[in-house]
């Protein structure tokens, strides 16, 4: 076998794997779209690696917080410009296809099947890539995650903030 041939057959059917992986959807990791077509699901399995240490140890608490951020989320993206947001939805999307999970984690293996260290790790690579769009995806979904997490007045006192009074006194 030549070395060109070798190379081409090697190249082929590393593109037929991953778009058959792409297509393939097994029963006990798919998400139906209709019931979560907001993406809780993918953003459930971020938020306690964006928001470590900032949520409460009491289960029913971090339960309840993780909750509102998603709510909160939900309301953020609502409210971007429609570019920020067909960013956000392809972003989502490649994170939830088995081919953009290889694209941008280098693995198929689903977010929801990753411990808490492999998906800091991903999170890490992306911050400190060489590549702009991974830097760029890693900044936007942190600060997605904060702005949506600290936009509840019940998360200040952790930062000290306290709101200002003239607020008050123009009421």
């Amino acid at each position: 076998m030549e070395r060109r041939t070798f190379i081409t057959t090697a190249i082929a059917g590393t593109a037929c794997l991953a778009l058959g992986v792409n297509y393939y959807s097994a029963d006990d990791i798919g998400v139906n779209k209709e019931l979560d077509n907001n993406h809780r699901l993918l953003l459930s399995v971020l938020l306690p690696v964006f928001l470590d240490g900032a949520l409460p140890d009491v289960a029913a608490l971090k339960r309840d917080a993780l909750h509102r951020t998603l709510d909160a989320i939900e309301h953020t993206i609502s409210i971007l410009p429609l570019d920020t947001k067909a960013e956000l939805e392809q972003l989502f999307e490649m994170l939830e296809g088995r081919l953009g999970l290889l694209i941008l984690t280098g693995s198929v293996t689903p977010l929801m099947m990753r411990n808490q260290s492999e998906l800091v790790d991903m999170l890490q690579s992306w911050r400190t890539s060489y590549l702009d769009l991974m830097v760029t995806a890693y900044q936007g979904l942190r600060e997605l995650v904060m702005a949506s997490y600290y936009s509840s007045p019940e998360h200040w006192s952790r930062l000290h903030y306290a709101k200002p009074s003239f607020l008050e006194d123009m009421k």
